[in-house]
């Protein structure tokens, strides 16, 4: 089943579903998300907030929500993972790669190299979403769309760290959010949305006369250029500005390029060595330059703020939201 911005699911009957499992999407997720995660995490970590309690006296299922990580494999996944074992408010519900990949079949603790957890890989989304009540996402956009109709049908909140994602991808999210709770953010960490913040009040209190440079760098393997978080920036300082980024973005200079035209957000993007995620914005005018910097060390932020937004995703109803909502910052 497609989804349509003027169509509402919840309309739809069983046999509409691509899979008619996806119809009991909030009914009895929760059910099924437990005793793998329970025993899980006692076999992986013992002792302390580690260790999950079963129910009530260990009668062998957790009511606590369930989550589907995407991209399982990836660093950010295996963080993610590894975040949700140590969660006292989460358990592990599922866990999906790509077709064909290696991970496909195998448990995922030991696919990790660390003991089996009683959750297989499966490259099925289906299978994996109708066990979860959240589906945390750092995939490929291609994947993340998909994803986001799965997650509507399912009623799944849908925390979405994906970048590269284009207009239309962006536009078929927003038909999904119709029907669920989405939180997109091109950079989950606390420092950085202050950063967006300020970036906002400083591009407003401050004209043309000042020019504004983003320049971020990250590591080798990074495959998208500029950064989600460059891009969140742009935006901040355009929306102040009160023009659309796409009309003064200037992503690129090579050879004899012209004076720099008045009002442009230029973009520099940086890549080399095992760079976590640094950004600066830069206001320069004759005789003064403001620079707002983040920097990040440890990966672990945007995990840490990918949970943080899971939780309170269950309590909202649907609709498309960022992490400013999720810190209270809006």
């Amino acid at each position: 089943m497609d989804i349509t911005l003027d169509q509402d699911v919840g309309e739809a009957s069983p046999d509409q579903f691509r899979d008619s499992k996806l119809a009991l999407g909030g009914t009895w997720a929760v059910m099924k998300a437990g005793t793998r995660h329970a025993s899980a995490s006692k076999c992986w970590r013992a002792g302390g907030q580690a260790r999950k309690e079963i129910g009530k006296g260990r009668l062998g299922m957790t009511e606590l929500p369930g989550v589907v990580i995407a991209g399982a494999s990836g660093r950010m996944g295996q963080m993610i993972l590894e975040e949700v074992l140590d969660s006292s408010t989460l358990s592990l519900a599922g866990a999906t790669e790509r077709p064909g990949h290696d991970w496909v079949g195998m448990d995922v603790g030991e696919a990790m190299g660390k003991s089996a957890l009683g959750v297989a890989v499966t490259d099925d989304p289906v299978e994996a979403v109708v066990n979860a009540r959240v589906v945390i996402d750092f995939t490929t956009p291609e994947a993340t769309v998909a994803l986001s109709e799965l997650a509507a049908q399912a009623r799944c909140v849908h925390v979405i760290g994906t970048t590269g994602l284009s207009d239309g991808d962006l536009k078929r999210i927003d038909a999904a959010a119709r029907h669920a709770t989405v939180i997109r953010a091109g950079n989950m960490s606390l420092g950085v949305n202050l950063l967006v913040q300020l970036t906002r009040k400083v591009a407003a209190a401050l004209d043309e006369d000042f020019d504004i440079e983003i320049v971020e760098a990250h590591h080798r393997h990074k495959v998208d250029a500029p950064s989600g978080t460059a891009l969140m920036l742009g935006e901040a300082a355009a929306e102040s500005r009160g023009v659309a980024l796409q009309s003064v973005a200037d992503r690129g200079r090579d050879g004899m390029t012209g004076a720099r035209h008045r009002g442009n957000i230029g973009f520099a993007a940086l890549r080399g060595g095992d760079v976590v995620g640094e950004h600066d914005v830069i206001f320069a005018a004759d005789g003064e330059r403001i620079v707002l910097r983040h920097l990040a060390t440890d990966r672990r932020i945007y995990s840490r703020g990918a949970l943080k937004a899971a939780v309170w995703g269950l309590d909202q109803s649907p609709g498309i939201y960022d992490m400013l909502d999720v810190l209270g910052l809006k």
